[in-house]
């Protein structure tokens, strides 16, 4: 049975996991700067943080069932179903691909707490500037439809995923942007990466999970992550839709210079 910290702990770690999952922040990237922060052992909480990104999928799940239970029952006869689902696995192919080849590389260098902290503090500001500039030059969009992008498009959103393998750049910033690099409207390419985040996040997940941990502290990261991301889900695209993507950015570019400050002070 773990103790009271290390539940408060799991509330903890669940609601980073899911407020940061689905925002173009690195949930990654914050999950790791949070165990180093508070001085929890990686060996201990690797495969926790693996886990609980379950109840960040099932908020996607909960919040689009319709749209998912659709395409599975209209597969047989629907060809705007059968479009769909090819599209999001045209989509996944490429970093489930990269992933497989370069996940052991990544794990045993990029994701070492010693070596993460320097990689994470460039990813937030580079990408935070990238935000920044590209929110201001982004070409016209002339796909407004994350239900019906054709394949070239989720093809190239699933290319630009790849680039979230490095720690610190945000899987649905990478893909939002690539979509908006590629003329998808904004609020259509977060909807997309919401539909790909599943297959993406479930094979990461399963990939990963190879140890077993106390069943208790699991649990209460999953509900938490699930009704903390189950919030976000439901209220992203609204909030980009009217924001645009600009707070992310310079949100990135402070908590990059913050872990710098942080680093210099704490080597």
């Amino acid at each position: 049975m773990p103790s009271p910290t290390e539940l408060l702990q799991a509330v903890f770690l669940g609601f980073v996991e899911g407020l940061t999952e689905f925002l173009p922040v690195s949930s990654t990237a914050h999950l790791l700067v949070t165990e180093r922060l508070l001085g929890l052992s990686k060996d201990q909480w690797e495969v926790f943080t693996i886990v609980i990104q379950f109840g960040a999928i099932l908020s996607v799940v909960a919040v689009y069932w319709h749209k998912f239970w659709n395409v599975l029952t209209g597969l047989p006869k629907d060809p705007a179903a059968r479009h769909f689902a090819l599209a999001v696995i045209l989509a996944f192919l490429p970093s489930a691909a990269l992933g497989v080849i370069l996940l052991k590389y990544i794990n045993a260098y990029l994701l070492d707490p010693a070596r993460a902290m320097p990689v994470i503090a460039a990813s937030w500001i580079v990408g935070g500037i990238i935000i920044l500039i590209f929110e201001r030059i982004a070409p016209k969009p002339r796909y407004n439809d994350g239900d019906h992008l054709p394949y070239l498009k989720a093809l190239q959103i699933g290319v630009c995923q790849c680039f979230a393998l490095l720690p610190g750049v945000s899987r649905s910033g990478a893909t939002i942007l690539g979509g908006e690099l590629f003329a998808v409207e904004r609020k259509a390419a977060a909807a997309f990466t919401f539909y790909l985040a599943v297959p993406t996040m479930f094979g990461a997940t399963v990939y990963d999970l190879y140890t077993e941990q106390e069943g208790v502290a699991i649990a209460v990261g999953f509900v938490v992550s699930f009704l903390v991301a189950l919030v976000v889900v439901k209220t992203f695209i609204a909030f980009i839709g009217r924001y645009g993507l600009k707070p992310f950015g310079w949100y990135r570019v402070a908590a990059g210079f913050a872990l710098v400050g942080y680093l210099l002070t704490h080597p």
